[in-house]
């Protein structure tokens, strides 16, 4: 009776089957919230679950661009790019090939790994009320000892409108009392359809307006009348209230504005060296 109980005993362990290795995963939406044209990052999480000892690899695809270099949100016919990496905001593009992909062991329990999402500065694409979007990434988790997974999450972001501005400055050289031009260049760079108004400052003189601008030297005291012109050196006078304003759109791109400056003939000031300074100001 005891030879019986040893044989089938036996033949129970024999023939036990390994499990079978599997894997689960899920995935966090990224979500870049206001876009403004300012450098954003955000992080996301893909949660991997595979059997203790199993090797693993989290790849993703390109979502609506269809590329993993070159990731798009859209909305309309708009585009917002992006990108997606593993490590860090600066590490290895993320993509669903050897040498992109994450590979890890499993662990039989959830192991978290951080996709790192990095929407570029200086983007001026047109502001809308609904999110820009890039609405399916899917995560593929595969091995050789498990059956293919897969996740999904929605890339997001809200463009609002913005501007940016910047001016070089305007030399006039040596003034010997003829007529001296020169010109400098305000650049303003706005989200696409945005209008916008560029005024400028009547500068720091003592009592100076838009029209009566003055550069000055404070030793010994001194001034020099100078003008600002929209158009050409014979143009209209560029002031900060409508209509001596200058009125754009924006399309995205830098747009770069010529300021013509004028010093008139016939003034009589001290030698010295003269200076002002304006303020351009950019309204949308």
């Amino acid at each position: 009776m005891m030879r019986r109980l040893a044989l089938a005993l036996f033949l129970l362990a024999c023939c036990a089957l390994p499990a079978e290795a599997a894997c689960t995963v899920s995935a966090t939406n990224v979500v870049f919230g206001t876009y403004t044209g300012a450098l954003l990052e955000y992080r996301g999480t893909i949660t991997v679950n595979c059997s203790y000892g199993a090797t693993y690899h989290v790849g993703l695809d390109g979502g609506n661009s269809g590329s993993v270099t070159a990731r798009t949100m859209v909305n309309g016919a708009y585009k917002l790019n992006y990108a997606l990496t593993s490590g860090s905001y600066t590490g290895t593009n993320w993509g669903n090939t050897t040498g992109s992909w994450v590979s890890g062991t499993g662990s039989g329990r959830n192991q978290t790994i951080y996709v790192y999402g990095k929407l570029a500065a200086a983007q001026y694409v047109a502001p809308s009320a609904t999110m820009y979007t890039d609405p399916t990434i899917t995560v593929t988790v595969s091995g050789g000892t498990f059956t293919t997974v897969h996740a999904t999450f929605t890339v997001t972001a809200t463009v609002v409108k913005d501007c940016g501005v910047s001016a070089t400055a305007l030399g006039f050289g040596n003034y010997t009392g003829a007529v001296n031009n020169a010109s400098a260049t305000v650049t303003v760079t706005c989200t696409n359809t945005t209008p916008y108004t560029v005024g400028l400052g009547p500068g720091l003189a003592t009592g100076a307006t838009v029209i009566t601008r003055q550069m000055a030297i404070t030793q010994p005291a001194g001034a020099l009348n100078y003008s600002l012109l929209t158009g050409s050196y014979t143009g209209t006078n560029w002031g900060n209230t409508s209509p001596t304003w200058f009125s754009g759109n924006g399309t995205g791109a830098a747009q770069p504005l010529t300021v013509y400056g004028v010093i008139p003939a016939g003034q009589h000031p001290t030698p010295g060296s003269y200076t002002d300074t304006i303020t351009a100001t950019v309204t949308y």
